[in-house]
């Protein structure tokens, strides 16, 4: 494992993030509707501030999941299309080290989005409330950081299992959206199903990861009390287990791939 190779191959797509127009559309969506939150005067109605905050939390937990999936898909098959994969290896830089640098670079550009989302919604929700709770929006941040590096290292391991970008991006998303509103409630689904297929909702709920665990939203809606160190820790070890897994799989599927 090269770490510099790593962190090169990482600079590199932060940049190509950069230069696409994806984030800049997405936030500037999201920049529409919370300066919409912010402009108007709602007679200081807190139910109405607090359901303009959740559309807008809604807004940036749908850009951030379409910016770290359509990033987490093209890595890869952008290389092997652009036959640029070839003279990237040549160097000394193992599959692995594409794999990982690829991961990186898209986790950390994810993350300086998330961070300008975040900002500029505490911004304008400080000016509307009088009392922002700051730790709690830093908090469901860094949570969100989180879910998404377990986003990232599922979609690039599907960028080795399906063939076009747009196949896998649309599984990946339709299999958020699943995780994130139905994986939830399956074990109680399970307790109503005959054997064996009781047994599979039960695999399926413990074998899948809990993306729902790091959806804090309604800890800045409702200005509830800060998360407890602990809980942060456990959620961090929790994601970087199904991170390191799905990354060892698709280096090992990425080792074995024949390129041409």
């Amino acid at each position: 494992m090269n770490g510099s190779a790593i962190w090169a191959i990482a600079m590199l797509v932060i940049r190509e993030l950069c230069r696409r127009k994806d984030i800049y559309v997405l936030f500037i969506l999201t920049t529409v509707i919370t300066l919409g939150f912010g402009a108007v005067n709602f007679f200081n109605d807190d139910q109405i501030v607090r359901y303009l905050k959740e559309i807008c939390l809604a807004l940036i937990w749908l850009s951030s999941i379409v910016i770290a999936v359509m990033t987490g898909a093209r890595q890869i098959p952008d290389e092997l299309e652009r036959k640029t994969i070839f003279p990237l290896l040549a160097k000394p830089v193992s599959r692995a080290d594409v794999i990982l640098g690829k991961y990186l670079g898209s986790w950390l550009a994810c993350g300086v989005a998330l961070l300008v989302f975040y900002l500029f919604f505490g911004i304008i929700s400080a000016t509307r409330e009088e009392a922002f709770q700051i730790v709690s929006c830093i908090q469901a941040m860094t949570m969100h950081w989180f879910m998404l590096s377990v986003l990232i290292a599922m979609t690039m391991l599907g960028s080795l299992v399906f063939v076009a970008v747009s196949s896998n991006a649309t599984i990946m998303l339709i299999s958020v959206a699943g995780i994130l509103t139905i994986l939830r409630h399956l074990n109680t689904v399970a307790l109503q199903q005959p054997e064996p297929m009781q047994t599979v909702f039960y695999a399926l709920y413990f074998a899948l990861p809990h993306l729902e665990f790091y959806d804090m939203r309604d800890l800045i809606v409702h200005s509830w009390p800060p998360l407890s160190f602990g809980v942060i820790l456990l959620a961090f070890l929790y994601a970087a287990f199904y991170t390191a897994l799905f990354l060892v799989a698709a280096c090992q599927m990425f080792k074995r791939r024949s390129i041409r």
